[in-house]
């Protein structure tokens, strides 16, 4: 009886354990006020600042395009859990379904019209017409897309992360575009091969 006690306790304890490092997961606190690069980098005004937005909601595109303010463009913002985006959709663009692993997504959009949706892990689809002025917020590490349904006119978002490296996995790229066999492939979609080998054509970069 008393063993068995015991280990009731025990599994209470690891579950509570577990729950409690679930809640936690994300990017990790720090315990400074910024976190210095390894390298010999001056800590000044310009250390702080990222100036690759310069210009860019005057620029156009012809296509889809991110421009990103991450830990990787702006290193600065290791450890503070945040990050930008700047998405241009030209006229009839897409963005297509993917994910970002480590944090949820915050859209606003500053020009234009976007039709938006997430799937849940229920595989319920949510979808939304946004805007100008508009914000739509996707669950972290679902799957969610953006399309511009006008045939003439861009669009503009700035999208948020609660993440300093959010992360971006593309459904197309991540399954047709890895070196996935093409029979498992066609098995999975219930189709043949050849079906699959014209989807990977498809996804190739063009000269």
């Amino acid at each position: 009886m008393a063993l068995n006690t015991l280990q009731h306790a025990l599994f209470l304890l690891l579950a509570t354990l577990a729950t409690s490092y679930i809640a936690n997961a994300g990017d990790p606190d720090i315990l400074t006020d910024y976190i210095v690069p390894p390298y010999n980098y001056p800590i000044d005004g310009a250390f702080f600042t990222f100036t690759g937005m310069r210009g860019i909601l005057n620029a156009t595109t012809p296509t889809f395009n991110v421009t990103k303010a991450s830990m990787a463009e702006l290193p600065a913002l290791n450890g503070q859990s945040v990050s930008y985006a700047i998405l241009r959709y030209p006229a009839g663009s897409v963005n297509p379904p993917h994910t970002h692993p480590r944090s949820a997504e915050l859209l606003f959009l500053i020009q234009g019209e976007l039709e938006v949706g997430f799937v849940d892990t229920a595989n319920k689809l949510y979808t939304q017409t946004l805007q100008t002025g508009d914000l739509f917020v996707f669950p972290k590490g679902l799957v969610h897309y953006q399309y511009n349904t006008n045939a003439n006119c861009s669009a503009t978002a700035i999208s948020a992360f609660g993440s300093a490296n959010a992360g971006t996995v593309s459904v197309p790229i991540s399954v047709f575009a890895t070196g996935i066999d093409d029979g498992i492939l066609a098995k999975s979609f219930k189709t043949d091969v050849g079906t699959i080998q014209k989807i990977k054509a498809g996804l190739k970069p063009k000269p």
